[in-house]
């Protein structure tokens, strides 16, 4: 399979769903995933959409720019760099963001992700 498609079929899934409603999020991490927003490290799936539903703000949209991505490991993964811009409700400008992200295939099951990201503020999230 192609990974650039792979990869956005993820990105727009993610934000996608991001966008309209965060807590079907959770199935695209895993117990060890970790997100660090602002300096705090947030480990699981439950923790991680915990902190995405209280951020301070409850509608917006991402438009993405960019999807760049490069195969990477013996498991057939995948780092995925993500830019664009994030419209929150009630804002006129849009804010800049950006995010790596480590997108992992396993054998038998449904593709798990990790990313770096640098998006309203630096964080790293396993999906």
């Amino acid at each position: 399979m192609d990974p650039d498609a792979v990869a956005k079929a993820f990105v727009e899934h993610y934000y996608t769903t991001f966008d309209t409603n965060r807590h079907n999020l959770s199935n695209l991490y895993q117990d060890a995933s970790m997100l660090t927003f602002e300096g705090q490290k947030i480990q699981g799936p439950q923790n991680i959409v915990t902190k995405l539903i209280s951020l301070p703000f409850q509608q917006c949209k991402h438009h993405i720019t960019t999807v760049d991505c490069q195969p990477s490991g013996p498991t057939g993964g995948m780092v995925v760099f993500v830019s664009g811009n994030l419209q929150l409700e009630g804002e006129q400008h849009p804010l800049k963001f950006s995010q790596a992200q480590y997108a992992a295939g396993r054998i038998g099951s449904p593709t798990k992700v990790s990313n770096e990201s640098s998006w309203v503020a630096s964080s790293e999230v396993e999906l």
